[in-house]
Protein backbone atom coordinates (compact mmCIF):
# COMPACT_ATOMS: atom_id res chain seq x y z
CA UNK A 1 0.00 0.00 0.00
CA UNK A 2 1.56 3.63 -0.86
CA UNK A 3 1.57 6.46 1.46
CA UNK A 4 -2.18 7.46 0.02
CA UNK A 5 -3.38 4.38 0.86
CA UNK A 6 -4.93 4.14 -2.82
CA UNK A 7 -3.26 0.59 -3.91
CA UNK A 8 -5.74 -2.53 -2.84
CA UNK A 9 -4.20 -5.34 -0.90
CA UNK A 10 -4.74 -9.12 -2.12
CA UNK A 11 -7.96 -10.84 -3.10
CA UNK A 12 -11.40 -8.47 -1.87
CA UNK A 13 -13.82 -11.02 -2.88
CA UNK A 14 -14.38 -12.64 0.12
CA UNK A 15 -14.35 -9.49 1.77
CA UNK A 16 -18.21 -8.27 3.28
CA UNK A 17 -19.85 -5.37 1.57
CA UNK A 18 -19.67 -2.57 4.81
CA UNK A 19 -22.64 -1.20 3.73
CA UNK A 20 -24.96 -4.26 3.23
CA UNK A 21 -26.21 -3.12 5.59
CA UNK A 22 -27.26 -0.20 5.76
CA UNK A 23 -30.25 2.03 5.23
CA UNK A 24 -28.63 4.40 2.23
CA UNK A 25 -29.13 4.78 -1.59
CA UNK A 26 -27.06 2.62 -4.04
CA UNK A 27 -26.95 2.27 -7.62
CA UNK A 28 -23.79 0.20 -8.08
CA UNK A 29 -22.97 -3.00 -6.18
CA UNK A 30 -19.35 -3.34 -4.76
CA UNK A 31 -18.62 -5.15 -7.87
CA UNK A 32 -19.94 -2.51 -9.94
CA UNK A 33 -23.41 -4.05 -11.57
CA UNK A 34 -26.55 -1.98 -11.20
CA UNK A 35 -28.69 -3.31 -8.09
CA UNK A 36 -31.65 -5.06 -9.40
CA UNK A 37 -34.06 -2.22 -7.89
CA UNK A 38 -31.65 0.31 -9.39
CA UNK A 39 -32.58 3.26 -11.50
CA UNK A 40 -29.95 4.16 -13.51
CA UNK A 41 -28.84 8.03 -14.13
CA UNK A 42 -29.82 8.81 -17.95
CA UNK A 43 -26.80 10.26 -19.06
CA UNK A 44 -25.47 10.05 -22.72
CA UNK A 45 -21.93 7.47 -22.56
CA UNK A 46 -19.68 10.30 -23.21
CA UNK A 47 -20.76 12.13 -19.64
CA UNK A 48 -20.66 8.55 -18.11
CA UNK A 49 -17.32 8.49 -19.34
CA UNK A 50 -16.54 11.90 -18.09
CA UNK A 51 -17.46 10.86 -14.50
CA UNK A 52 -15.13 8.29 -14.70
CA UNK A 53 -12.30 10.31 -16.47
CA UNK A 54 -12.62 12.39 -13.34
CA UNK A 55 -12.44 10.07 -11.12
CA UNK A 56 -9.12 8.55 -12.30
CA UNK A 57 -7.69 12.11 -12.51
CA UNK A 58 -8.73 12.79 -9.18
CA UNK A 59 -7.10 9.76 -7.90
CA UNK A 60 -3.69 10.16 -10.03
CA UNK A 61 -3.50 13.98 -9.02
CA UNK A 62 -4.25 12.24 -4.89
CA UNK A 63 -1.42 10.43 -5.39
CA UNK A 64 1.11 12.61 -7.39
CA UNK A 65 0.11 15.46 -4.22
CA UNK A 66 0.67 13.04 -1.74
CA UNK A 67 4.61 12.59 -3.22
CA UNK A 68 4.83 16.17 -3.77
CA UNK A 69 4.45 16.40 -0.20
CA UNK A 70 6.87 14.17 1.13
CA UNK A 71 9.62 15.66 -1.33
CA UNK A 72 8.72 19.04 0.22
CA UNK A 73 7.26 20.59 -2.73
CA UNK A 74 4.17 21.57 -1.56
CA UNK A 75 3.13 22.47 2.13
CA UNK A 76 0.61 19.83 4.00
CA UNK A 77 -2.21 18.26 2.11
CA UNK A 78 -5.40 16.19 2.58
CA UNK A 79 -5.72 13.00 0.54
CA UNK A 80 -8.97 12.03 -0.62
CA UNK A 81 -8.60 8.07 -2.41
CA UNK A 82 -12.01 6.79 -1.43
CA UNK A 83 -13.84 9.89 -0.94
CA UNK A 84 -13.46 10.32 -5.29
CA UNK A 85 -17.06 9.33 -5.98
CA UNK A 86 -18.69 11.57 -3.88
CA UNK A 87 -16.69 14.67 -5.09
CA UNK A 88 -17.28 13.76 -8.66
CA UNK A 89 -20.58 12.57 -8.85
CA UNK A 90 -21.96 15.37 -6.97
CA UNK A 91 -20.56 18.05 -8.85
CA UNK A 92 -21.32 16.49 -12.20
CA UNK A 93 -25.27 17.10 -10.91
CA UNK A 94 -24.38 20.71 -10.49
CA UNK A 95 -24.84 23.50 -13.03
CA UNK A 96 -21.53 25.30 -13.77
CA UNK A 97 -23.49 28.44 -12.37
CA UNK A 98 -23.88 26.48 -8.98
CA UNK A 99 -21.72 27.39 -6.08
CA UNK A 100 -19.35 25.03 -4.29
CA UNK A 101 -18.35 25.77 -1.15
CA UNK A 102 -15.13 23.73 -0.38
CA UNK A 103 -14.07 22.04 2.80
CA UNK A 104 -10.25 20.32 1.62
CA UNK A 105 -10.46 16.82 0.53
CA UNK A 106 -13.18 17.73 -2.24
CA UNK A 107 -10.68 17.94 -4.71
CA UNK A 108 -12.46 16.14 -7.13
CA UNK A 109 -15.25 18.86 -7.50
CA UNK A 110 -12.03 21.02 -9.00
CA UNK A 111 -11.12 18.30 -11.12
CA UNK A 112 -14.75 18.78 -12.68
CA UNK A 113 -14.29 22.05 -12.86
CA UNK A 114 -11.35 21.85 -14.91
CA UNK A 115 -9.59 24.12 -12.52
CA UNK A 116 -6.50 21.50 -11.52
CA UNK A 117 -3.55 23.62 -12.88
CA UNK A 118 -5.10 26.32 -11.47
CA UNK A 119 -5.75 25.36 -7.95
CA UNK A 120 -2.29 23.02 -7.75
CA UNK A 121 -0.91 26.56 -6.66
CA UNK A 122 -2.85 27.13 -3.82
CA UNK A 123 -1.37 24.32 -2.07
CA UNK A 124 2.68 25.17 -3.22
CA UNK A 125 1.64 28.62 -0.80
CA UNK A 126 0.16 30.85 -3.95
CA UNK A 127 -3.03 33.01 -3.08
CA UNK A 128 -3.43 32.91 -6.65
CA UNK A 129 -4.66 29.44 -6.41
CA UNK A 130 -7.98 30.03 -4.31
CA UNK A 131 -8.22 33.31 -6.44
CA UNK A 132 -8.53 31.30 -9.55
CA UNK A 133 -11.27 28.25 -8.40
CA UNK A 134 -13.19 31.06 -6.96
CA UNK A 135 -13.40 32.50 -10.76
CA UNK A 136 -14.96 28.70 -11.41
CA UNK A 137 -17.70 29.46 -8.81
CA UNK A 138 -15.45 27.38 -6.53
CA UNK A 139 -15.14 29.18 -2.92
CA UNK A 140 -11.50 28.92 -1.90
CA UNK A 141 -10.66 26.28 0.51
CA UNK A 142 -11.71 26.48 4.78
CA UNK A 143 -9.78 25.04 7.05
CA UNK A 144 -11.63 26.03 9.70
CA UNK A 145 -14.03 23.46 10.92
CA UNK A 146 -17.51 24.34 9.83
CA UNK A 147 -16.57 27.90 9.98
CA UNK A 148 -17.73 27.87 6.14
CA UNK A 149 -21.24 26.99 6.30
CA UNK A 150 -23.07 29.72 7.07
CA UNK A 151 -21.28 32.24 4.54
CA UNK A 152 -22.47 29.30 1.86
CA UNK A 153 -26.05 29.45 3.30
CA UNK A 154 -25.61 33.48 2.97
CA UNK A 155 -24.59 33.21 -0.62
CA UNK A 156 -27.45 31.05 -1.22
CA UNK A 157 -30.06 33.73 0.62
CA UNK A 158 -28.25 36.08 -1.84
CA UNK A 159 -28.84 33.90 -4.85
CA UNK A 160 -32.83 33.48 -3.86
CA UNK A 161 -33.63 37.50 -3.07
CA UNK A 162 -32.04 38.21 -6.61
CA UNK A 163 -34.05 35.27 -8.34
CA UNK A 164 -30.62 33.88 -9.83
CA UNK A 165 -31.26 30.37 -10.74
CA UNK A 166 -28.66 29.02 -8.93
CA UNK A 167 -27.98 26.91 -5.86
CA UNK A 168 -24.70 26.26 -3.29
CA UNK A 169 -23.51 22.89 -2.39
CA UNK A 170 -21.12 23.11 0.84
CA UNK A 171 -18.88 20.48 1.75
CA UNK A 172 -18.19 19.38 5.04
CA UNK A 173 -17.15 16.12 7.22
CA UNK A 174 -18.77 14.49 10.11
CA UNK A 175 -16.91 16.48 12.74
CA UNK A 176 -18.03 19.75 11.72
CA UNK A 177 -21.38 18.58 12.99
CA UNK A 178 -20.48 19.17 16.16
CA UNK A 179 -19.32 22.74 15.48
CA UNK A 180 -22.34 25.43 16.41
CA UNK A 181 -21.54 27.11 12.99
CA UNK A 182 -23.07 23.73 11.48
CA UNK A 183 -26.17 24.22 13.78
CA UNK A 184 -26.28 27.63 12.85
CA UNK A 185 -26.61 27.75 9.11
CA UNK A 186 -28.59 24.44 9.01
CA UNK A 187 -31.52 26.57 11.25
CA UNK A 188 -30.81 29.28 8.94
CA UNK A 189 -31.39 27.57 6.13
CA UNK A 190 -34.40 25.64 7.25
CA UNK A 191 -36.39 28.97 8.40
CA UNK A 192 -35.65 30.78 5.32
CA UNK A 193 -35.58 28.29 2.42
CA UNK A 194 -32.41 29.10 0.81
CA UNK A 195 -30.95 27.03 -1.85
CA UNK A 196 -28.60 25.00 -0.06
CA UNK A 197 -26.97 21.47 -0.48
CA UNK A 198 -25.43 20.42 3.08
CA UNK A 199 -22.90 17.59 1.37
CA UNK A 200 -21.80 15.68 4.97
CA UNK A 201 -18.86 13.54 4.17
CA UNK A 202 -19.01 11.01 6.60
CA UNK A 203 -15.97 8.74 6.07
CA UNK A 204 -15.36 7.15 9.66
CA UNK A 205 -13.33 9.75 10.96
CA UNK A 206 -12.92 13.50 12.41
CA UNK A 207 -9.51 13.01 12.27
CA UNK A 208 -8.50 10.38 15.09
CA UNK A 209 -12.38 10.82 16.76
CA UNK A 210 -14.97 7.78 15.65
CA UNK A 211 -18.09 8.71 14.12
CA UNK A 212 -19.39 7.26 17.53
CA UNK A 213 -17.75 9.62 19.53
CA UNK A 214 -19.12 12.63 17.29
CA UNK A 215 -23.01 11.92 17.33
CA UNK A 216 -25.32 10.10 19.69
CA UNK A 217 -27.77 10.24 16.27
CA UNK A 218 -27.91 6.96 14.18
CA UNK A 219 -27.00 8.54 11.43
CA UNK A 220 -26.04 12.35 10.29
CA UNK A 221 -28.55 12.73 7.86
CA UNK A 222 -31.34 12.69 10.80
CA UNK A 223 -30.33 16.04 12.09
CA UNK A 224 -32.20 17.58 9.08
CA UNK A 225 -34.95 16.86 10.79
CA UNK A 226 -34.54 19.66 13.75
CA UNK A 227 -34.47 21.96 10.74
CA UNK A 228 -37.18 21.18 9.01
CA UNK A 229 -35.86 19.76 6.04
CA UNK A 230 -34.76 16.25 3.96
CA UNK A 231 -31.75 14.14 5.43
CA UNK A 232 -30.78 11.45 2.56
CA UNK A 233 -28.21 8.84 3.57
CA UNK A 234 -26.17 7.98 0.08
CA UNK A 235 -23.29 5.37 -0.85
CA UNK A 236 -20.74 8.01 -1.13
CA UNK A 237 -18.09 5.62 -3.10
CA UNK A 238 -20.57 4.62 -5.55
CA UNK A 239 -20.41 8.04 -8.06
CA UNK A 240 -23.87 7.45 -9.79
CA UNK A 241 -25.46 7.20 -6.72
CA UNK A 242 -24.03 10.36 -5.44
CA UNK A 243 -24.76 11.80 -8.74
CA UNK A 244 -28.59 11.12 -8.59
CA UNK A 245 -28.97 12.20 -4.91
CA UNK A 246 -27.53 15.46 -5.39
CA UNK A 247 -29.47 15.71 -8.84
CA UNK A 248 -32.96 15.34 -7.18
CA UNK A 249 -31.75 17.71 -3.99
CA UNK A 250 -30.48 20.02 -6.32
CA UNK A 251 -33.80 20.14 -8.24
CA UNK A 252 -36.13 20.75 -5.10
CA UNK A 253 -33.43 23.32 -4.12
CA UNK A 254 -34.11 25.30 -7.09
CA UNK A 255 -37.75 25.03 -6.32
CA UNK A 256 -38.51 22.18 -8.83
CA UNK A 257 -40.48 20.08 -6.72
CA UNK A 258 -40.00 16.17 -5.10
CA UNK A 259 -38.11 15.28 -2.25
CA UNK A 260 -34.62 13.87 -2.09
CA UNK A 261 -35.44 10.81 -0.89
CA UNK A 262 -32.67 7.60 -0.11
CA UNK A 263 -34.22 5.80 -3.02
CA UNK A 264 -33.37 8.80 -5.03
CA UNK A 265 -36.77 9.39 -6.41
CA UNK A 266 -39.69 11.63 -5.93
CA UNK A 267 -40.83 12.12 -2.25
CA UNK A 268 -39.69 12.36 1.15
CA UNK A 269 -36.70 10.77 3.27
CA UNK A 270 -34.73 9.63 6.19
CA UNK A 271 -35.03 12.53 8.45
CA UNK A 272 -37.91 14.10 6.94
CA UNK A 273 -38.76 17.12 8.80
CA UNK A 274 -42.43 17.28 7.72
CA UNK A 275 -41.69 19.84 4.75
CA UNK A 276 -44.77 20.50 2.49
CA UNK A 277 -43.73 18.93 -1.06
CA UNK A 278 -45.31 22.34 -2.81
CA UNK A 279 -42.45 22.78 -5.14
CA UNK A 280 -41.14 25.36 -3.03
CA UNK A 281 -37.27 26.01 -2.87
CA UNK A 282 -35.92 23.43 0.21
CA UNK A 283 -32.70 22.53 1.59
CA UNK A 284 -31.48 19.35 2.07
CA UNK A 285 -28.52 17.41 4.00
CA UNK A 286 -26.73 14.93 1.99
CA UNK A 287 -24.65 12.15 4.10
CA UNK A 288 -22.49 10.35 1.73
CA UNK A 289 -20.92 7.42 3.71
CA UNK A 290 -17.38 6.26 2.31
CA UNK A 291 -14.18 6.27 4.14
CA UNK A 292 -11.00 7.31 3.49
CA UNK A 293 -8.27 4.72 2.21
CA UNK A 294 -4.92 7.05 3.80
CA UNK A 295 -4.19 9.48 6.38
CA UNK A 296 -6.36 12.41 7.52
CA UNK A 297 -3.77 14.80 6.10
CA UNK A 298 -0.22 14.16 5.30
CA UNK A 299 0.75 15.20 9.22
CA UNK A 300 -1.25 12.23 10.42
CA UNK A 301 -0.57 8.75 11.14
CA UNK A 302 -4.23 6.62 11.15
CA UNK A 303 -2.06 3.80 12.27
CA UNK A 304 -1.96 5.46 15.77
CA UNK A 305 -5.79 5.46 16.16
CA UNK A 306 -7.28 2.68 13.73
CA UNK A 307 -6.62 -1.11 12.34
CA UNK A 308 -5.31 -0.97 9.52
CA UNK A 309 -7.03 -4.30 8.36
CA UNK A 310 -10.53 -2.41 8.83
CA UNK A 311 -9.54 -0.43 5.97
CA UNK A 312 -9.34 -3.54 3.67
CA UNK A 313 -13.18 -4.13 3.53
CA UNK A 314 -14.17 -0.16 2.26
CA UNK A 315 -11.41 -1.21 -0.29
CA UNK A 316 -13.99 -3.75 -1.82
CA UNK A 317 -16.57 -0.48 -2.56
CA UNK A 318 -13.51 1.55 -4.72
CA UNK A 319 -15.34 4.36 -6.24
CA UNK A 320 -12.69 3.66 -9.65
CA UNK A 321 -12.84 0.43 -9.85
CA UNK A 322 -16.84 0.43 -9.41
CA UNK A 323 -17.36 2.69 -12.24
CA UNK A 324 -15.30 1.15 -14.44
CA UNK A 325 -16.58 -2.54 -13.65
CA UNK A 326 -20.02 -0.55 -14.45
CA UNK A 327 -19.00 0.77 -17.65
CA UNK A 328 -17.25 -2.65 -19.30
CA UNK A 329 -19.83 -4.41 -18.47
CA UNK A 330 -22.37 -2.06 -19.94
CA UNK A 331 -20.07 -1.62 -23.16
CA UNK A 332 -19.70 1.69 -22.59
CA UNK A 333 -15.48 1.04 -22.51
CA UNK A 334 -13.07 -0.91 -23.24
CA UNK A 335 -9.67 -1.96 -22.73
CA UNK A 336 -8.44 0.78 -25.02
CA UNK A 337 -10.75 3.38 -23.44
CA UNK A 338 -9.27 2.80 -19.71
CA UNK A 339 -6.12 3.29 -21.13
CA UNK A 340 -6.53 6.34 -22.91
CA UNK A 341 -8.16 8.14 -19.70
CA UNK A 342 -5.30 6.70 -17.52
CA UNK A 343 -2.57 8.47 -19.91
CA UNK A 344 -4.86 11.34 -19.85
CA UNK A 345 -4.83 11.95 -16.82
CA UNK A 346 -1.02 10.98 -16.26
CA UNK A 347 -1.22 14.68 -18.79
CA UNK A 348 -3.58 16.20 -17.06
CA UNK A 349 -1.52 16.08 -13.65
CA UNK A 350 1.86 16.75 -15.03
CA UNK A 351 0.64 19.47 -16.60
CA UNK A 352 -0.77 21.16 -13.61
CA UNK A 353 2.39 20.38 -12.11
CA UNK A 354 4.64 21.96 -14.20
CA UNK A 355 2.17 24.97 -14.48
CA UNK A 356 2.30 25.51 -10.24
CA UNK A 357 6.03 25.01 -10.06
CA UNK A 358 6.70 27.69 -12.92
CA UNK A 359 5.22 30.65 -10.61
CA UNK A 360 8.04 32.78 -9.48
CA UNK A 361 6.93 33.36 -5.55
CA UNK A 362 6.93 36.71 -4.27
CA UNK A 363 8.26 37.38 -0.58
CA UNK A 364 5.79 40.32 -0.26
CA UNK A 365 2.89 37.75 -1.07
CA UNK A 366 2.77 36.55 2.15
CA UNK A 367 1.89 39.55 4.13
CA UNK A 368 -0.78 40.44 1.81
CA UNK A 369 -4.67 39.07 2.47
CA UNK A 370 -4.65 38.53 6.35
CA UNK A 371 -5.60 42.26 7.32
CA UNK A 372 -7.65 44.96 5.23
CA UNK A 373 -4.10 47.07 6.99
CA UNK A 374 -1.31 45.68 8.07
CA UNK A 375 -0.82 45.84 11.62
CA UNK A 376 2.22 47.89 12.68
CA UNK A 377 4.06 45.07 14.20
CA UNK A 378 3.67 42.86 11.25
CA UNK A 379 4.52 45.78 8.77
CA UNK A 380 7.70 46.05 10.61
CA UNK A 381 8.50 42.14 9.72
CA UNK A 382 7.39 42.43 6.26
CA UNK A 383 9.92 45.72 5.51
CA UNK A 384 12.75 44.18 7.31
CA UNK A 385 12.38 41.18 5.22
CA UNK A 386 11.88 42.73 2.16
CA UNK A 387 14.94 44.71 2.78
CA UNK A 388 17.21 42.11 3.66
CA UNK A 389 16.06 40.31 -0.01
CA UNK A 390 17.03 43.43 -1.30
CA UNK A 391 20.29 43.63 0.49
CA UNK A 392 21.70 39.71 -0.10
CA UNK A 393 19.76 38.89 -3.44
CA UNK A 394 17.02 36.50 -3.60
CA UNK A 395 19.16 33.65 -4.27
CA UNK A 396 20.64 34.22 -1.27
CA UNK A 397 16.37 32.83 0.37
CA UNK A 398 16.19 29.78 -1.78
CA UNK A 399 16.62 26.61 -0.63
CA UNK A 400 19.07 24.65 -2.56
CA UNK A 401 17.33 21.83 -4.75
Amino acid sequence: MDENGAEAVGSLDSIADPLADEDCYRVLGPDGSPLPDATIPDLSDERFRALYRDLVITRRFDERAVSLQRQGRIGTYAPCAGQEGSAVGSTHALADSDLISYQYREHGAVVVRDLLSEYLPYWMGHESGTEAIADGNVFPLNIGIAAHLPHAVGAAWAFDYRDEDRIVAAHFGGGATSEGDFHEAMNFAGVFDTPTLFCCHNNGWAISVPESRQTASDTFAEKAAAYGFDGVRVDGMDPLASYAVTKKAAERARGGGGGSGTDGSEGGSEGDGGAADDGDPRPALIEFVEYRFGAHTTADDPTAYRDPDAVDPWRSLDPLDRMEAFLRETGRIDDEGVAAIREEADEVVADAIDFAESIEPDPADMFDHAYDELPPEIRRQRDELLAAVERHGEESFRREE
